[in-house]
């Protein structure tokens, strides 16, 4: 029988325990063989998570580099480390040492699951080097090290796990295991708006002052592509994309304070395709939160907009008038009330519609790039008869009329 040591007895990663499959493991070390179930839940694991090698170990790995377990909360807010908490660390690593090599064989697991190869890698870089710095490691001490530094350069709990979230009914971030991968080098032409939008964000993600950025211009051309596209390509520095929509905006200012406290990480609050209408007065919270509130907006958190408007709020003819249509006095001052939400971000972005010409090279580049194989004046001449009855010249046209036509390919 193997002789490894209680997981029960851990102290400052007993929260591992609430995990079904470290509970199921530890049983499994104390009488010798693991539940048949066990080993279809790691596999499960493997393919979701990327895991690969070892599993019992690359999930222990990665339990503890992204768990958001009590301890590692604690100490990814940069606390200093006790000399009695570091003891509990060393203890802890001295139990979980034996499991990292741990042959799964010896458990009556499936063979299958000690040299494993998902389908996809996508394990996070933070958790890959997590695990070959603690294989590396000469003893527990100096695991607990090395856990250690791992918090401080990576965090750990929903952040480290995600690179984009939303919010539910109740303003809770609920983070997007789907998100697709956006790459900003697909998004035809716009080279100014793109390099604008990069720069911008590439000095945020390396922990400098940023501005919040308004995207406005026609409908399709890839304003909101290019902001998801951001996290894609800043994710592994820390980056992280929450989207909320106009309607959860009471929720913003408790949004940013908990953001605020995340000091591992960068945050863009996207919202998408924003306006207000007459009445409407959610905007008044934007403005407040960006500008202007007793509590300032946190340096790690930048909001990006994009909106079919370029003021953002409904501007009404009477607005401009000495008297308006609700006999307003003081005009100029309701004119100067809706540009002062425009006015608190620093940089504006304008997508244009792109003229026919530009609107023909990217459907031949998109042609090529995708695989659609027609003579370019037969092409464009389908191109063109498309757009005219699927909403006009734009990129997202384009891309429509692209994958109509990869439909009829036989």
């Amino acid at each position: 029988m193997l002789n490894l040591p209680p997981l029960e007895a851990l102290l400052a990663f007993h929260g591992l325990l609430t995990d079904p499959i470290i509970a199921a493991l530890s049983k499994a070390a104390q009488s010798g063989k693991a539940a048949p179930s066990l080993s279809a839940q790691l596999v499960e694991k493997a393919e979701t998570l990327g895991l690969w090698g070892r599993l019992p170990a690359t999930y222990l790995v990665h339990l503890l580099g992204g768990a958001s377990l009590p301890l590692s909360r604690f100490l990814e807010k940069g606390q200093q480390t006790g000399p009695s908490l570091k003891k509990a660390l060393q203890h802890d690593l001295s139990i979980l040492w034996p499991y990292l090599f741990l042959n799964p064989c010896d458990l009556s697991l499936s063979p299958l699951l000690a040299h494993y190869e998902p389908t996809i890698h996508h394990a996070r870089k933070g958790e890959i080097a997590l695990l070959q710095a603690l294989l590396s490691a000469k003893d527990p001490d100096e695991g607990a090290t090395i856990v250690l530094s791992h918090y401080e350069s990576y965090g750990s709990g929903l952040f480290s796990e995600f690179d984009a979230f939303r919010l539910d009914e109740d303003g809770l971030l609920v983070g997007i295991s789907d998100f697709p991968h956006y790459d900003d080098r697909d998004l035809l032409g716009y080279e100014a708006q793109k390099t604008a939008l990069l720069d911008n964000t590439a000095v945020f993600a390396a922990g400098k002052k940023g501005n919040n950025v308004l995207l406005t211009g026609a409908r399709g051309t890839g304003k909101s592509t290019l902001v998801k596209a951001m996290v894609s390509r800043f994710g592994e520095k820390g980056l992280r994309l929450v989207q909320m929509e106009r309607t959860q905006l009471d929720h913003l200012p408790r949004l940013l304070s908990l953001l605020g406290q995340e000091k591992h990480y960068r945050f863009v609050l996207f919202l998408d395709d924003l306006s207000f209408d007459e009445g409407e007065q959610e905007y008044k919270i934007l403005k407040s939160a960006i500008d202007g509130s007793v509590t300032s907006q946190p340096e790690n958190v930048l909001l990006y907009v994009t909106s079919n408007r370029r003021h953002l709020v409904r501007e009404r003819a009477g607005d401009k008038l000495e008297v308006g249509a609700d006999d307003d006095i003081h005009s100029s001052d309701t004119v100067q009330e809706k540009l002062s939400l425009v006015y608190r971000f620093g940089v504006s972005i304008y997508f244009g519609a792109p003229t026919k010409k530009e609107f023909q090279q990217i459907v031949v580049e998109l042609a090529e790039k995708q695989g659609v194989h027609l003579p370019a004046e037969e092409l464009l001449a389908e191109a063109n008869k498309w757009e005219l009855s699927h909403g006009g010249l734009s990129g997202r046209t384009a891309q429509q009329f692209i994958n109509y036509m990869l439909g009829q390919e036989v």
